[in-house]
């Protein structure tokens, strides 16, 4: 059952964008939702929640329906004290969709939230229409300036008594076979768009170019410069290329 709106800090844009939550399984989920038209689901990376999609919402929201949650333990999202496995996050994103109801939509996922995309893309094959990858993990091992990045945002969380969601998932699931998924790209039945940045300092464009070679329907569109959210840093860019893959369904 949907909630009451709850506002969020940062800025909502001047479309109408809604923030509300529900229960996604034994979790609650806050969610951004703005649009009329055929849904596409926006997942945010480890650093990051649903604001970081209040642009594209903005942008787009005129063609389609867009629904952007708070991943488990992250912005306004329930935050419990355990957990934070890949499993966890499949799960609760796949009780969150489960939740709104959609039959058939589109997954836009950027970082982990682009794993968790890419596991339901190939546990749902005929409801996911499309795919949008963006500066995903799970196609390579993460960079040593990843690590150290990591490992600093661990233990600074550690010290404010926060949470470890993303931490925890990389930690223990980063040689596990479950995290890296390259093995079942070639059973992915979904149109599929990976975008990169040139440098990315987490994982490397050749981890990307790796991965295209085994998705059936791919197309990869590289961002020149360096970073690890071109969809944040290069919103325009970004927005133009979402809305006309979208536009091929």
């Amino acid at each position: 059952m949907t909630n009451q709106p709850q506002s969020i800090s940062g800025s909502i844009s001047e479309c109408a964008i809604e923030s509300t939550k529900l229960q996604a399984n034994s979790h609650y989920a806050h969610f951004l939702k703005a649009g009329n038209g055929p849904p596409v689901v926006l997942l945010h990376g480890g650093a990051s929640d649903s604001r970081d999609w209040i642009e594209t919402m903005d942008a787009l929201a005129h063609s389609y329906s867009f629904y952007a949650p708070d991943m488990l333990g992250f912005g306004l999202s329930e935050k419990p004290k355990s957990g934070y496995y890949m499993a966890d996050f499949v799960e609760f994103t796949d009780g969150f969709i489960q939740e709104l109801g959609l039959d058939s939509f589109t997954l836009v996922g950027h970082s982990l939230g682009g794993r968790v995309c890419l596991e339901l893309a190939l546990r749902y094959p005929d409801s996911v229409n499309q795919l949008v990858l963006i500066d995903t993990v799970g196609f390579g091992k993460l960079a040593r300036w990843g690590m150290y990045i990591g490992a600093f945002m661990y233990w600074l969380r550690m010290i404010l008594g926060m949470t470890q969601p993303y931490p925890r998932f990389l930690k223990q699931d980063g040689e596990d076979k479950d995290w890296r998924c390259l093995e079942r790209l070639p059973s992915l039945k979904v149109p599929t768009l990976v975008i990169w940045n040139s440098r990315d300092p987490y994982y490397p464009l050749p981890t990307a170019l790796h991965a295209i070679n085994l998705i059936p329907q791919v197309r990869l569109e590289v961002f020149q410069g360096y970073g690890h959210a071109p969809h944040v840093k290069q919103r325009d860019n970004f927005n133009s290329l979402l809305l006309d893959f979208l536009n091929q369904r």
